[in-house]
Parts: C-alpha cells; sequence; structure tokens
C-alpha cells in the first residue's frame, strides 16, 4: 500500500528537520572527524534531491 500525500508531506518535512539539526552538528566538526554524520547528511541530501 502506498503512502497518502499528507504522509510524504510530513516524511520530507522531517527529513528536513533532521538535515537543519545534523548540519548545526556538522559546523562544530569542520574536519570531519564524525565521518557517520557527514555520511548522513550526504544521505539525507540525496534524499531530498529525488
Amino acid at each position: 500500500m502506498g503512502m497518502s500525500k499528507s504522509d510524504l508531506t510530513r516524511r520530507h518535512s522531517n527529513m528536513v528537520s533532521m538535515l537543519k539539526e545534523l548540519e548545526e552538528k556538522a559546523r562544530m566538526d569542520p574536519l570531519k572527524r564524525d565521518r557517520v554524520l557527514h555520511e548522513k547528511i550526504a544521505e539525507l541530501k540525496k534524499k531530498l534531491s529525488q
């Protein structure tokens, strides 16, 4: 069963808010020592662009 339009909108807004939070944490890690954090950011950006 597919997702409704409201579910898709909610999912998209949740991903955007999570991305904002992760980018704030990434600013505190300019040398990219936390690879998992930066990989999550890249993954979310890829999902949002689709």
